[in-house]
């Protein structure tokens, strides 16, 4: 890949933006990443909105800076309701594979992810010949403590647990050849966790490192309940350890249950028998009552998502869009 005013064909990059009301950020927005992209000769870029079923005027947003602009290309998808984010993402990966672009780039409406890495990206792509460059956070600030914290321990546990590895602080913010975006376009699963996604299709990804930044202007759509079901969902897909745990800790209590079984008929054997205690019964019927529910809800957790899956509904449901046209 050559960088050039004067190259015979352009590389084509596709710049998808995931939006859930968003109305106040997209001017700003695409104004910021103009200015960086503009400055890149040898480059043409096109942007793939992906309305997630906004309550706001994102959708109307968009809209005008498709009628007031000729150059770039500008496309756009809006979702019947609210799908997430994960699914809007895959809704523009797919676009971008069906229009053969030679680049895809995923960043977030609200300037938290840096438009000027979009040309550090570039470089090292250049540089190296990876197939794939992505942003990882080095500080949190801004951020509550114990949201910090939480997610320190989900990398921790998950790159503990799981066959992938996600490194600490990685984000959604990548660039990525059309031979990553093909591959993650045809894992057919419906409930998606991107950041093992980006991890388990593999290719070679090289990182870029950033402070965390505060949004332009709104509140996350990221609560604590929505963040831990997320985590909850990453590990369960991409993580086995679970179910074998509770295979091993079955065993355990067997081998004890056994062993406990023998004792008790030796003792019985050599002094007879002995009157019961109650609340040893009782506390022993309750931890192993709490353990047996632990258990299911564990294995429930994955036979649900199998049960989700042979449903095979779509990943999302197109509202409108303008990718049809010419």
């Amino acid at each position: 890949m050559t960088r050039g005013e004067d190259s015979y064909k352009k590389t084509t990059i596709d710049i998808i933006v995931p939006c859930y009301n968003e109305e106040e950020n997209i001017d700003a927005f695409y104004a910021a990443v103009q200015e960086v992209v503009e400055a890149i000769p040898g480059y043409e870029f096109s942007y793939i909105f992906i309305d997630d079923g906004s309550s706001d005027k994102t959708l109307e947003a968009i809209k005008k800076l498709v009628a007031g602009k000729e150059k770039p290309e500008i496309k756009y998808i809006s979702f019947s309701r609210n799908f997430g984010k994960e699914a809007a993402m895959y809704a523009g990966l797919k676009q971008s594979s069906i229009r053969g672009s030679d680049y895809a780039v995923l960043i977030d409406a609200d300037l938290q992810h840096p438009p000027q890495l979009i040309r550090e990206m570039i470089d090292i792509i250049e540089e190296t010949g990876c197939d794939s460059c992505a942003a990882r956070r080095v500080s949190r600030k801004g951020e509550p403590k114990i949201r910090s914290f939480f997610a320190r321990v989900f990398y921790k546990i998950m790159n503990r647990f799981s066959e992938i590895e996600i490194v600490d602080g990685a984000v959604d913010y990548r660039m990525m050849d059309r031979k990553m975006v093909k591959a993650i376009v045809d894992m057919p699963e419906s409930q998606r966790f991107s950041k093992g996604i980006f991890s388990w299709v593999g290719f070679d990804t090289r990182w870029i490192e950033f402070e965390n930044i505060k949004r332009l202007s709104g509140e996350s759509k990221w609560n604590v309940w929505s963040l831990t079901r997320y985590a909850i969902s990453g590990f369960v897909d991409f993580a086995e350890a679970p179910l074998k745990f509770m295979g091993f800790m079955g065993g355990v209590i067997t081998l004890g249950a056994g062993i406990y079984l023998i004792a008790e008929l030796i003792k019985t054997g050599i002094f007879g028998k002995d009157v019961p205690g109650y609340e040893s019964i009782i506390c022993l019927v309750l931890f192993f009552g709490g353990l047996l529910v632990a258990i299911m809800s564990v294995i429930g957790q994955y036979i649900g998502r199998m049960y989700v899956e042979t449903k095979r509904r779509p990943i999302y449901v197109e509202k409108e869009s303008n990718t049809d046209e010419e």
